[in-house]
């Protein structure tokens, strides 16, 4: 897979697990569960919840949604430039995804890498057989109904499908150069946007359990999205890759790290009578950042994180070179001859 790297893609994975976990941090360090109805109830409209409900939750997950759909896109198009065949190894590669899921439902029973294993599999003969302009057109319309009745697990096939479909309209490379279409696409969401949080605010507690949630955040995503390439072509650049670069680069490892590290912090600091949700913000931030200095580390060192490493072999299955080659290795004459092949991808 010799897909040449999308620096704006690394950038918003890293921003789109950054929000997933401060929107799960809760469930994960089982916040307020000893807490009664009333006292939740109380619970919810302090500030920061609000702020989370408002601009965070039901905005981060579609994100992600879209960006495996986009990967599945840009790894057939690179196996079929190649000349190999692309069933098989998304196949595998689903079927790995699905075990990781496995094991990491013992440590967070709420994750979701099984589901997208599951329809990952199950759109795979769209993505490899239907043409981008059909392919657009299921994404849309699955995307569109399953948003009208609230979102969630149900949207993940029609997001699927238009990710890859947007792959072959080389979207990724778009909005890296915030090409046309980048300023409208933020302004009419931004329009909509307003309306949207008006109609959440009707339906109060938390979107991810409600159709207004849903919808509002769907929009919000694509707001997020087109407001991220602009700022991409300015010096805010530079902060956005420091801040989110590192994680997404390794996204599946700090996303499953993350879980392991919250699950530790809510059995030692007990978050259960907790009525604010500020203790489990600042065990969300501090994870964040020991994930983007570690991730920094690793990657000095090493071509993929882990679990992405293991990810690729078994996707591959055939080895694949992990530790970085300096150059002076690099440039010794004919001891480099038996070296593993080294697979540089766009797509952890």
């Amino acid at each position: 897979m010799n897909t040449k790297r999308i620096p704006f893609l690394d950038m918003l994975r890293g921003f789109a697990i950054t929000g997933i976990l401060l929107v799960n941090i809760g469930d994960i360090t089982r916040l307020g569960d000893g807490l009664d109805t009333t006292a939740r109830v109380a619970g919810n409209t302090e500030p920061a919840q609000q702020v989370l409900y408002y601009l965070v939750s039901c905005r981060f997950v579609p994100i992600f949604m879209f960006l495996f759909g986009i990967s599945m896109g840009l790894i057939t198009r690179s196996l079929r430039s190649r000349g190999e065949r692309a069933w098989p190894q998304l196949m595998r590669r689903m079927v790995a995804l699905f075990g990781f899921g496995m094991l990491h439902s013992l440590v967070y029973p709420g994750e979701v890498l099984r589901e997208y294993a599951i329809f990952g599999l199950i759109v795979l003969p769209l993505v490899l057989c239907c043409s981008r302009r059909i392919l657009l057109a299921i994404g849309l319309a699955g995307t569109l109904v399953t948003f009208m009745i609230g979102g969630g697990s149900a949207a993940l096939p029609g997001m699927f499908c238009l990710g890859a479909a947007c792959a072959a309209y080389d979207l990724p490379q778009r909005l890296e150069t915030a090409g046309r279409g980048t300023r409208p696409g933020l302004w009419i969401t931004f329009a909509l946007s307003i309306p949207a949080l008006i109609w959440q605010v009707s339906q109060p507690g938390d979107p991810r359990f409600t159709t207004a949630g849903g919808d509002a955040g769907m929009i919000m995503t694509v707001l997020y999205i087109c407001a991220l390439s602009l700022l991409w072509q300015t010096r805010a650049r530079n902060v956005l890759t420091m801040l989110f670069t590192p994680l997404g680069r390794m996204a599946f490892s700090n996303y499953v790290s993350a879980s392991l590290l919250a699950v530790l912090a809510g059995k030692a600091l007990d978050f259960r009578m907790s009525t604010t949700v500020l203790p489990a913000l600042g065990v969300a931030v501090t994870i964040l950042v020991a994930q983007n200095l570690v991730s920094r580390w690793w990657l000095a060192h090493f071509t993929y994180g882990p679990l992405e490493w293991c990810w690729r072999v078994v996707t591959r299955w055939q080895p694949v070179a992990l530790r970085r080659i300096s150059q002076k290795q690099g440039d010794q004459p004919k001891r480099s001859a038996k070296r593993e092949v080294k697979l540089v991808g766009s797509i952890a």
